[in-house]
């Protein structure tokens, strides 16, 4: 497979989809909003993002499944598979906030071999395909160069339905105040790990996410010469529900300390 020829005809679903998405961020007035869980929220927007997404990437690739967010596709593929999150920060895009981001990923055997990630707010184009780095609007980008976490700024999610680790976490918090440059929380996790690929931040940890938040990130950070892994080091953290990611310099610190703290109990 052409994995540059594929991302770059995927982008093309990708702007289709935001523009819808931008239209209604502009026109929010009627916007329906429902509780999926708590503190857990699905849109119109969403929805028709996701079918959006759904019918123009099924005409790429049409062997491929997906695992969307919500649900609006529930094929799945033996070889290749979409993972898609329409709108990644929905939470910040129903109050006007920004960041939010569309993430589309491509996995072969679970492997992601392409992604996406289009954030609304300074109109920026992430993506990068297996084996030809990491691209912002053209640029080639790649993951800082910082040494060590007192040196590093971190970004984070907070949880908002699973606090089984919300001790830890605080406690995580706390460590890197004290111990880094400072401590960032976005709202989106896929906004958060694009920054990690292009250098704005030096590492980014979260736990009880999914695998459409995080598929074009992982990508996207190990194309930029950075490592992604679950908490306790293991690589292609995808379906593992918790991700850190950094430039390799600072990896192993980075890895050992959140193991340490969120993995205490």
């Amino acid at each position: 497979m052409l994995y540059k020829e594929i991302c770059f005809d995927a982008m093309e679903v990708v702007k289709k989809a935001a523009a819808f998405v931008r239209e209604r961020h502009e026109n929010r007035k009627d916007l329906v909003i429902e509780e999926k869980g708590r503190q857990n929220f699905v849109t119109e927007v969403d929805r028709k993002a996701e079918q959006i997404l759904v019918s123009g990437l099924s005409g790429l690739l049409p062997e491929a499944g997906f695992i969307a967010e919500e649900g609006t596709s529930t094929k799945r593929g033996e070889t290749f598979n979409w993972v898609i999150d329409p709108i990644d920060g929905t939470t910040n895009f129903i109050h006007g906030v920004f960041p939010f981001a569309i993430s589309v990923g491509l996995t072969e055997h679970d492997v992601v071999v392409a992604g996406i990630v289009y954030e609304f707010g300074l109109d920026e184009f992430f993506y990068a395909w297996k084996g030809g780095g990491a691209w912002l609007n053209g640029q080639k980008i790649g993951v800082s160069e910082v040494t060590s976490m007192d040196q590093a700024l971190i970004a984070t999610g907070f949880p908002y339905t699973n606090f089984k680790y919300l001790k830890e976490f605080m406690h995580s918090m706390d460590y890197f105040m004290k111990n880094s440059h400072g401590l960032r929380r976005l709202g989106s996790a896929a906004t958060d790990i694009a920054y990690v690929a292009c250098g704005r931040y030096d590492g980014f940890y979260e736990y009880g996410l999914h695998p459409w938040d995080i598929a074009a990130g992982i990508l996207l950070v190990n194309e930029a010469g950075g490592k992604a892994s679950d908490f306790r080091g293991n690589e292609n953290p995808l379906f593992k529900e918790n991700i850190i990611c950094s430039n390799r310099n600072g990896f192993h610190e980075f890895q050992e300390t959140i193991q340490k703290i969120m993995l205490s109990q």
